[in-house]
């Protein structure tokens, strides 16, 4: 078992395991830590616990220290400079015609490194404009090719359902979406209705998927022939969500509502 403490760099950024050392670290604190990256400065947003060796990636780095009010204003300067570095990338773009669109620029804290993140159609030679902005910030420069769906978790934005986005407030991974999800849950399949700002799948389609298929692994499919309490009917619809199933009787040719429950425990009687 290994002591570590959860440090992540970014707002609904990935969750990155430590070694905390002598320290004693609280939630919410922010520490100095050595990553492959270089050193850099991040938040505890996981307290000191014990995890196996499968839960970690070894060797394991340990916090180099807390962090302190001068790396705060270390990382605020950071950030006006980055700012000043996108304006500066973006007219290098420009003036190399390159088919490329900047989203984002990041120091590291300690400086050994620009990176400039951008989204592009397909492949580009940026071999001219990494000279060009090394010789303007002398020092390290990484471009960094990304995707809509890593645009739209660095720019932010309201989603379709009015709430700020998903994967810029708290999701710190993706996880694959599928059209079979929206299929599964009885949802319009226009893609205007289902895509979400970056033009994909809606990361939200996963959330209550799993209760789906536990529910559809329960109930009989549609056009099943099912016994309920006043005969043998057609299952004709359902709400998965409630457990309700639509039963079309036909013998009173009618359709009644009934209950998962309600059709499982007719069965049972039955066998009994």
């Amino acid at each position: 078992m290994y002591n570590v403490v959860g440090v992540r760099f970014k707002k609904a950024g990935k969750i990155y395991y430590f070694d905390p050392g002598e320290f004693l670290l609280n939630k919410g604190q922010y520490v100095i830590v050595e990553t492959a990256r270089g050193i850099e400065y991040g938040k505890v947003v996981v307290p000191m616990k014990q995890v196996g060796e499968s839960d970690v990636v070894l060797p394991l780095k340990q916090v180099v220290r807390p962090a302190d009010e001068h790396d705060r204003f270390q990382v605020e300067e950071n950030a006006v400079e980055s700012g000043r570095a996108f304006e500066l990338a973006t007219a290098k773009i420009v003036d190399h015609e390159l088919e490329m669109k900047l989203v984002d620029v990041e120091y590291t804290f300690d400086r050994n490194k620009i990176i400039f993140y951008f989204t592009a159609e397909g492949r580009v030679d940026f071999r001219e404009l990494v000279k060009d902005l090394a010789a303007i910030f002398r020092t390290r420069i990484e471009l960094r090719q990304i995707g809509v769906r890593d645009e739209a978790k660095m720019l932010g934005g309201i989603g379709p359902c009015g709430r700020m986005l998903c994967c810029s407030t708290f999701l710190g991974d993706f996880e694959p979406v599928s059209i079979k999800m929206a299929k599964d849950q009885n949802l319009s399949l226009n893609p205007s209705k289902i895509s979400g700002l970056c033009g994909r799948l809606m990361c939200c389609l996963k959330y209550e998927n799993d209760e789906y298929e536990e529910a559809r692994e329960q109930m009989p499919d549609v056009g099943a022939m099912i016994a309920t309490p006043d005969g043998t009917g057609k299952v004709v619809g359902m709400n998965i969500l409630e457990r309700v199933l639509q039963v079309e009787l036909s013998e009173q040719q009618r359709i009644l509502d009934y209950t998962l429950d309600e059709i499982l425990q007719h069965e049972k009687s039955s066998v009994q």
